[in-house]
C-alpha cells in the first residue's frame, strides 16, 4: 500500500516511525495519522484504517503505544 498523503511516512518506514516518540507524539498532537494524514488517531499516531494494515512487527510496537508502555 502506498501513501495517500505525500507528507506521510512511507509504508516501508512505518516500523521505524513507530519507534520514534517524536513522530508518534507529533501525529497525536495534530490528530493526523502519520501514514495517510486522516483525522482521529489512536495512541500510536495511526488512524483505524492504517492500524489494521500493520504487519506483526509493527503491530507489536503499536500495541505498546496503546498499552501506555512507549516510549
Amino acid at each position: 500500500m502506498d501513501r495517500l498523503n505525500e507528507e506521510g511516512v512511507p509504508r516501508d518506514q512505518v516500523l521505524a516511525a513507530l519507534r520514534r516518540a517524536d513522530r508518534v507524539e507529533y501525529a497525536r498532537k495534530h490528530n493526523r495519522c502519520m501514514v495517510c494524514g486522516r483525522r482521529r488517531v489512536n495512541e500510536a499516531g495511526l488512524c483505524e484504517g492504517c492500524y489494521v494494515t500493520l504487519n506483526d512487527a509493527e503491530l507489536r510496537v503499536a500495541e505498546r503505544w496503546l498499552g501506555g508502555s512507549m516510549p
